[in-house]
């Protein structure tokens, strides 16, 4: 299951996190978003202990989502060393998050 990202602990299980962190910015009203969400917490399943996978919902938390300029959801990022490294905007498959996250890895 994914973690659950939000304004308050964001700072210190994101940015200042040791590993690549892959973060899904979504909404409940949100087709795509509910379409990706299985996949999401697929990844989070699936690289527990190596890729720290969590979400954050935009209509829950302002701070992170303004921080990241979110204008589309979904919008999956992937950050390493607290530094964006990659952006995907709209629904994706599951094979182009494990590409995104071999990549950067």
């Amino acid at each position: 299951m994914a973690f659950e990202f939000n304004d308050a602990n964001f700072q210190t299980e994101a940015i200042e996190s040791d590993q690549l962190v892959m973060v899904d910015f979504w909404a409940e009203w949100c087709g795509p978003c509910k379409r990706i969400s299985p996949i999401i917490d697929e990844l989070a399943d699936e690289f527990d202990g190596k890729v720290k996978v969590g979400k954050v919902n935009v209509d829950n938390n302002s701070d992170v989502p303004t921080q990241f300029k979110v204008r589309s959801i979904p919008l999956v990022v992937l950050m390493k060393n607290g530094e964006v490294v990659e952006k995907m905007v709209g629904a994706r498959s599951k094979a182009d998050y494990l590409a995104a996250i071999e990549k950067h890895a």
